[in-house]
C-alpha cells in the first residue's frame, strides 16, 4: 500500500535531520538578511519619495518608509550594493532548494497545530517557503530580463520582500536558538542526534545512505560557488565579465571604441526615431522659475563642458566601469532657469516611448554634485544613438535607470 506524505514513513533519507537543516538556516540568516538590507538599499536609491514618478508602488504606506537621500559619494555606491544585492541572490539559490528540501516533510505534518507556539511556526513556514520562492523567482526572472509574471517587477518584489522577510524573522526567532545549539553540538564531534532531539525532520525507518552528510553540504556549496563563479563577474570590467554566463548584460560583447560598454535598451528597443534626434530637429527644454529656454545640441556645446568618471549600476546586478562623460553641469542649466544657488529637484523626460521609466526624478543633492551632468560625449566622441544621443543625464551611485537617455525635457523645482 502506497504510503502518504502525511505519513512520517513516506520520508526516508537518511540526511534530513535537525544538524543538516540547522546549518543551512544559519547560512540562510546571515545572507537573507544580508538581501534584505541591500534590497532596502536599492529602494532608497531611486528616492521613492519623488512620487509618482521614481516609484509607482500603490498603497505602501508605512512600508515605504524613506530615511535619507541617496547619496552621491562614493561614485560606485550602487555598483556595490546592487551587485551584492543580485551575485548574493543567485549564489544562495542551492542553499535555500537545500533548505526547503530539508524541512519539507514539516509541511505534511498531522495534526496541524498541537500548540500555539506550532501554529505560528506552521504559518511562519508556510509563509516563508512561498515568500522566499516567490521572491528567489521574480528576481532571478528580472536579472535575465524575462518578464513573464504579471504586473510590474518593481511593487511585485517590494510587497513580496515585506511578506517574505516578516515570515523569515518569525521563524528566525522561534528556530534560530535550537539552529546554534545543533551547530555547537556539531563542533562537538557529536554526529548523531541523541533520542531525545528526533523531530518530524528525522526518517523513522531512513533508507541506506547514498551520500554522507559532508558531501551534501559539499554539493550545497560547490553548486553555490558555481553559481557566483558564472554571476560576479556581470559587476566587473575585462576578462572577468566574460565568466558571467549567466547574466544576460555579462558576457555579451557591446563593440569596440569609445561606446564599447555595456547598454541595456537599445534605441530600436526603445522606440527611438533617429529623425527626432538630429540637429534641425531636436531641442532640449529646460523650465524653472526664470521661465523656459530651448537648447539645441550645438548651443549646450558652447556652454562650459566638464568631465566626470563615473560608472552605470542596473537593478540587474549588471555594471561597467568608470567611463569618461563630458557634458554640461546639472546645476549649470538650473542657474539658467532662475536657481543660481542651491539647485532644486528636477524632472527628466525622455524621448523614449517604450520601456519603463521613460520619465526620472533627481533629487536636489544629485542636481548639485558637480560631477551630475547632462553628457554630449563618452571617452573622447560624441554619444552613440543607443547610449543616449544627443543627450543624456550621468550621475554619481544612481541606478541606471534614473541616467536617461535621449533627454528631451527638464523641469527644475521641488518635486
Amino acid at each position: 500500500m502506497a504510503r502518504s506524505p502525511f505519513s512520517p514513513a513516506f520520508w526516508r533519507s537518511p540526511l534530513r535531520g535537525p544538524r543538516f537543516t540547522g546549518v543551512l538556516g544559519v547560512v540562510l540568516l546571515g545572507g537573507i538578511t544580508l538581501l534584505f538590507v541591500t534590497g532596502l538599499l536599492s529602494y532608497a536609491a531611486y528616492n521613492p519619495d519623488l512620487s509618482p514618478v521614481n516609484d509607482q508602488t500603490p498603497d505602501k504606506g508605512l512600508l515605504g518608509f524613506y530615511l535619507f537621500s541617496w547619496p552621491t559619494n562614493p561614485s560606485w555606491l550602487y555598483r556595490l550594493t546592487q551587485g551584492v544585492h543580485v551575485t548574493l541572490g543567485v549564489t544562495l539559490v542551492p542553499v535555500l532548494l537545500a533548505k526547503l528540501w530539508s524541512v519539507v516533510p514539516r509541511l505534511f505534518t498531522l495534526p496541524p497545530a498541537r500548540s500555539l507556539a506550532h501554529a505560528l511556526e506552521r504559518l511562519s513556514l508556510v509563509l516563508l517557503v512561498g515568500g522566499a520562492l516567490f521572491q528567489f523567482t521574480t528576481g532571478i526572472l528580472n536579472i535575465q530580463l524575462d518578464y513573464v509574471f504579471p504586473g510590474s517587477f518593481y511593487p511585485l518584489h517590494f510587497y513580496g520582500a515585506w511578506v517574505f522577510f516578516a515570515a523569515f524573522v518569525a521563524h528566525a526567532v522561534l528556530k534560530t536558538p535550537t539552529a546554534l545549539r545543533n551547530l555547537r553540538r556539531m563542533r562537538a564531534g557529536e554526529e548523531r542526534e541523541r533520542p531525545e532531539e528526533r523531530t518530524d525532520l528525522v526518517a523513522p525507518e531512513p533508507d541506506p545512505p547514498t551520500v554522507s552528510r559532508r558531501g551534501a553540504f559539499g554539493l550545497v556549496g560547490g553548486a553555490s560557488l558555481l553559481l557566483f563563479g558564472t554571476t560576479v563577474g556581470r559587476s566587473f570590467d575585462g576578462p572577468l565579465r566574460r565568466t558571467a554566463l549567466l547574466a544576460p548584460h555579462g558576457w555579451t560583447d557591446p563593440g569596440g571604441g569609445p561606446g564599447g560598454f555595456q547598454i541595456n535598451k537599445t534605441a530600436a528597443y526603445a522606440g527611438i526615431d533617429r529623425g527626432e534626434t538630429t540637429a534641425d530637429a531636436w531641442r532640449l527644454v529646460v523650465t524653472g522659475p526664470a521661465g523656459t529656454v530651448r537648447l539645441s545640441r550645438a548651443r549646450l556645446m558652447e556652454l562650459p563642458q566638464h568631465s566626470a568618471a563615473l560608472p552605470i549600476a542596473c537593478v540587474e546586478g549588471w555594471s561597467t566601469g568608470d567611463q569618461w562623460w563630458r557634458g554640461v553641469r546639472l546645476r549649470d542649466l538650473a542657474a539658467l532657469v532662475g536657481y543660481e544657488e542651491d539647485p532644486p529637484d528636477v524632472f527628466v523626460e525622455s524621448l523614449q516611448r517604450r520601456g519603463a521609466f521613460r520619465r526620472a526624478a533627481l533629487r536636489a543633492n544629485q542636481v548639485a554634485d558637480p560631477r551630475s551632468l547632462l553628457a554630449l560625449a563618452v571617452n573622447g566622441e560624441d554619444l552613440t544613438l543607443d547610449h543616449g544621443y544627443p543627450a543624456r543625464t550621468i550621475v554619481p551611485a544612481a541606478p541606471g535607470v534614473l541616467n536617461t537617455k535621449w533627454v528631451t525635457r527638464m523641469e527644475f523645482g521641488d518635486l
